[in-house]
């Protein structure tokens, strides 16, 4: 297709905040670039970080952070398919050399298997710098393929994608082994503060998220999932910054975890997956490269920091979301009401 076919479906975007953000990655306040159609997300948004600086700000940390392409491999049995898994792993020097032909960021750091029958699944782990990383883990992994079979001519090509990676699809096993981001994102609510702005009080919080995003999400059978809306913050970041939309299936698996702390609330969003990028695909748009700017992410930094500084703004945004969201919902009609205003 030629680049004159091309159109551009634009979507409503505002800047919301500033919100404070405390931690080693980032110590700022910064505005958040939100597109969405669900216009009451603006304010929404705007009262959770109005209250986040407030109290002091949101403390957010980088747990980990790789990025995944599983491929798959046929064997005549299980027992050859073990032993080229148990031969490979002795070889990822060997591995990081066919990896960085393919780029000079690209590194492998971690591998697992599943043997199904005489299948062989491997998820291949990646540092990918400041990219979010999806083409440049699959050319790596390819090549990587392309060795195996040289090198192992017992085996046989399956598919370059096993579905074990997992990419873009609500599975347990991103959450348990991460898949782009994690972060953690920590916000410390006085009462007084969360009576005033938000409402309400931190047991009624406290214990709306315990039925509805624990409770409520295990009887609809969720993966590794609750939350109220998480999706809503990071598809709307993600349009804004030029992101691999469809990357909020995994990233929307989170997990909200509160409590009351010496009467105050702590409110916590739990992030495992969260497949983001200052470098790559979308991100030569004008709007993008303003947001990206006004962000930060765009400085002179050691190789990935810019990605890093992009994830946890993102999960500060979510933080907002979530906080306000739910704090409405603990009185009877408010959300509605604000759906009312906002989008009629």
């Amino acid at each position: 297709m030629s680049n004159s076919n091309i159109q551009q479906a634009p979507v409503p975007m505002r800047l919301v905040g500033p919100v404070t953000i405390i931690g080693e990655v980032v110590d700022d306040r910064v505005m958040l670039p939100l597109a969405t159609y669900e216009t009451p997300l603006w304010p929404s948004v705007g009262r959770g970080a109005r209250v986040a600086s407030v109290a002091g700000g949101i403390l957010a940390t980088v747990i980990d952070e790789r990025m995944t392409r599983s491929i798959l491999l046929e064997a005549d049995d299980a027992s050859r398919a073990l032993m080229a898994w148990q031969s490979l792993q002795g070889r990822k020097d060997e591995m990081n050399i066919i990896v960085r032909e393919t780029s000079r960021y690209a590194s492998l750091i971690n591998m697992h298997s599943q043997i199904l029958g005489n299948l062989l699944y491997l998820r291949l782990e990646f540092l990918t710098g400041d990219a979010a990383g999806h083409n440049m883990v699959t050319w790596a992994s390819e090549k990587l393929q392309d060795w195996i079979l040289s090198e192992y001519p017992k085996l046989r090509y399956c598919s370059i994608s096993a579905n074990y990676c997992t990419d873009k699809k609500a599975t347990a096993i991103n959450g348990i082994l991460g898949r782009g981001k994690n972060v953690v994102a920590e916000l410390l609510i006085p009462r007084a503060l969360c009576e005033r702005r938000l409402k309400t009080t931190p047991e009624k919080i406290v214990d709306l998220n315990i039925k509805k995003n624990l409770l409520g999400t295990m009887l609809a059978g969720g993966i590794r999932s609750a939350n109220a809306h998480f999706a809503n913050m990071l598809l709307a970041f993600y349009l804004a910054t030029g992101q691999d939309a469809a990357n909020i299936v995994e990233g929307s698996q989170g997990i909200v975890y509160t409590e009351v702390r010496n009467a105050d609330l702590y409110f916590s969003v739990n992030l495992p997956n969260l497949v983001v990028g200052t470098v790559g695909s979308g991100k030569g748009l004008d709007f993008v490269e303003r947001n990206l700017e006004l962000l930060g992410c765009r400085e002179e930094r050691e190789t990935g920091a810019n990605a890093r500084r992009l994830a946890v703004i993102c999960a500060a945004a979510v933080l907002c979301g979530e906080l306000s969201l739910l704090a409405a919902q603990t009185n009877p009609g408010e959300l509605m009401a604000a759906h009312m205003k906002w989008e009629r």
